[in-house]
């Protein structure tokens, strides 16, 4: 089975009670919260990543504060070619403070729409589970950056 492995960094940004979050289109056009950011560039850092992807999907100019953690998920997707592809994602969760800029549309992108959103409205959204993650991180800032939330060790 071929294996792929993609490395994206993603924001919490929270401020006034409100999470920022960007609505993910998947290839099949299910739409769904998720938080602003993506893909690394080849010779991109981390840092750069996270502060590119805020501003392409959300409008605004970020601000790295902390690192929060390090989620990683896995998934068998079927191959391009046909058969199967053993596919990872390792997501990089910052916290990010938003500096400048103001709240638009990505145009052309994996997201639709930017929008905040009160924190104790996030469990009534459809979102992906990296939103719960990176709230988990955010709250519980765990020593070891990474989230229980998901983990398959604990069923």
């Amino acid at each position: 089975m071929r294996t792929e492995l993609r490395v994206a960094a993603y924001a919490v940004c929270v401020r006034d009670g409100e999470i920022l979050l960007a609505r993910w289109v998947d290839g099949g056009g299910v739409r769904r919260w998720t938080l602003p950011g993506g893909g690394m560039d080849h010779g991109e850092l981390p840092v750069e990543t996270v502060v590119r992807e805020v501003e392409e999907e959300t409008g605004y100019d970020a601000e790295v504060v902390a690192l929060l953690g390090i989620d990683s998920i896995r998934r068998e997707r079927p191959g391009r070619l046909g058969g199967s592809l053993d596919w990872q994602g390792l997501r990089i969760i910052y916290e990010a403070g938003i500096t400048g800029g103001s709240l638009r549309n990505e145009q052309g992108g994996s997201t639709d729409l930017a929008a905040w959103h009160p924190l104790d409205s996030v469990p009534s959204l459809h979102r992906v589970e990296l939103v719960d993650i990176g709230l988990q991180l955010w709250r519980d800032r765990p020593p070891t950056g990474h989230s229980h939330l998901f983990d398959p060790a604990n069923g």
